[in-house]
């Protein structure tokens, strides 16, 4: 009876956030724009948007360092994991050609994900695992054996025009000219002290370059700080 009392002190209810305000903000409203920007490009050709509505949600950031960095993530670990499911998933066929799940498909999803883990580290991509794993358990435990190859294609193109659209979502509406813009709408009832409105002109676009070279930046400070959990 005792041990019963101490575990129901112990266990935690699951109540709402009292300090939780309902706020909509842009980055919520860019995420969904290219998520359904993608969805609307993949019905005008016919295609089937999943993946591509995914790499859009997963490459929108706060700003374009941020958005690289997240898009970056989720096609290098599409990429990687893409070839290293395809060419496992091939000499796994070799033994068993229906390609249906036999104990032998454990090693070969063992070796899988090591050489993920290495290859994201090798390129300075941790944040490639994760995505790269999906896809990788994917091939080898969920796609016909005459259409691996294409499927795992299809992704990497899929995701490729995903995050694209989130970069371009993201390249066309900084943070700085849409709150500009909700300023002059009088929805936002003050500028940030970095800039005001008469800093702003027309062509209020991101320098591209300068902010690649701070994801990359990024990028390896990423690297640095997880290589030792890893």
């Amino acid at each position: 009876m005792e041990s019963n009392s101490n575990n129901k002190k112990h266990q935690t209810k699951a109540v709402p956030n009292s300090s939780f305000r309902l706020h909509v903000g842009m980055r919520n409203i860019k995420t969904a724009l290219a998520a359904t920007l993608t969805a609307l490009l993949y019905l005008y050709f016919d295609r089937n948007p999943p993946f591509a509505c995914i790499g859009a949600i997963f490459g929108m950031g706060s700003d374009m360092v941020n958005s690289k960095l997240n898009g970056g993530n989720r096609l290098f670990g599409t990429i990687i994991g893409g070839f290293i499911g395809m060419i496992l998933f091939r000499i796994y066929i070799i033994f068993y050609p229906d390609g249906k799940t036999h104990p032998l498909i454990l090693l070969f999803l063992f070796i899988g994900v090591i050489l993920l883990v290495i290859f994201s580290l090798m390129f300075k991509w941790p944040g490639a695992i994760q995505p790269g794993g999906v896809l990788v358990c994917i091939i080898l435990y969920n796609t016909p054996v005459d259409t691996f190859i294409s499927y795992s294609l299809n992704r990497m193109l899929d995701t490729a025009i995903g995050v694209g659209v989130a970069l371009l979502v993201n390249y066309l509406l900084p943070r700085e000219r849409t709150d500009r813009w909700l300023y002059a709408l009088k929805i936002k009832k003050e500028l940030p002290e970095t800039y005001s409105v008469d800093s702003f002109t027309d062509n209020d676009f991101v320098d591209f370059s300068e902010d690649f070279a701070k994801s990359l930046a990024m990028a390896e400070y990423t690297s640095n700080t997880n290589e030792g959990i890893i």
